[in-house]
């Protein structure tokens, strides 16, 4: 068992910052901030947090959170009109272009993986928002968090969830960002490998329990190839330090299913788990980093193994 007590302790100690300076932009991004969406929600790391987090740890399902999210999203849209446009603020920019350098980054990193394997990587679509997006996976609110969709292979991040990982969850520091952005691309690296098709086949025809342990699997590989991403980022550029690696240890930690359970309510639900514990979390993070090998998969252990 790894053991990450040292390494989550990170209060009161300086972050340090990834070095990206002079690295190109992604030009694979849409810039929707400022517009309004739609209805209904996606999922993704973030998916448990706020209206959902809520909702799932008090024993509701994915449709309770639909609904809850969508009446917010109703009072969104009546308080925001359409097409209302405002300048952003020097910190929201730069962290616009932080985005789009991280997702440059897993373009060239994947592309080459990829290659190697024999294969061409088709990069996703970043898309920024503010408050509420449509997608084709129906419509989302900021407040289900950063998500992939397969059926558009894009990823939506409201760039207001930076600041409420850090208020709420206390994970701090850019390379925390960095990994919020490489687990939702980690997700469409599934998708490609026909990994993500074929496990949510596999969600629809079983129990509700039964189906919350193969999404555990899902999110697990993508802290994984999160891990791999940071793994050749560093390994092509010198990009990260033990400070960087400490910041997404610890956002992996804060953001495990039994922390934010106990968290929120006192105890935890094992089959409730969609996401994995910290430990597991952080541990697929780290596994990833280590050794960017892609021969490993959460889906070729036992559980026990996770």
């Amino acid at each position: 068992m790894i053991t990450f007590a040292k390494i989550i302790k990170t209060n009161n100690q300086n972050y340090n910052n990834m070095r990206l300076d002079g690295r190109r932009e992604s030009s694979n991004v849409e810039d929707r901030r400022g517009m309004s969406g739609g209805a209904k929600a996606g999922m993704g790391i973030g998916g448990i947090i706020l209206v959902g987090i809520i909702t799932l740890l008090m024993g509701g399902n994915m449709g309770d959170v639909i609904n809850n999210v969508g009446q917010q999203m109703t009072q969104v849209q009546e308080a925001t009109p359409d097409n209302v446009q405002r300048e952003f603020t020097e910190e929201e920019q730069a962290q616009a272009k932080f985005c789009r350098q991280v997702l440059a980054s897993t373009e060239d990193v994947w592309t080459a993986v990829f290659q190697k394997m024999g294969r061409t990587y088709t990069p996703p679509t970043l898309v920024l928002f503010t408050n509420s997006v449509q997608s084709a996976c129906g419509g989302a609110t900021a407040a289900v968090g950063p998500f992939y969709c397969s059926g558009d292979q894009k990823l939506y991040i409201d760039l207001s969830f930076f600041q409420q990982m850090e208020n709420q969850l206390g994970a701090e520091g850019d390379f925390a960002r960095a990994y919020v952005i490489a687990h939702e691309v980690g997700h469409h690296v599934e998708n490609l490998l026909g990994i993500l098709g074929k496990a949510h086949q596999q969600m629809n025809q079983t129990d509700k329990v039964t189906a919350n342990k193969i999404s555990v699997r899902l999110e697990l590989l993508a802290d994984y190839y999160s891990g791999v991403w940071a793994h050749y980022e560093d390994e092509a550029f010198g990009s990260l330090d033990a400070g960087d690696m400490r910041e997404a240890i610890n956002c992996a930690h804060q953001i495990g299913d039994n922390y934010l359970q106990k968290t929120q309510r006192g105890y935890v639900q094992p089959e409730s788990f969609t996401h994995g514990t910290s430990e597991q979390r952080m541990k697929w993070l780290k596994l990833g980093y280590d050794t960017g090998n892609m021969n490993t998969s959460t889906f070729n252990v036992s559980e026990s193994e996770l």
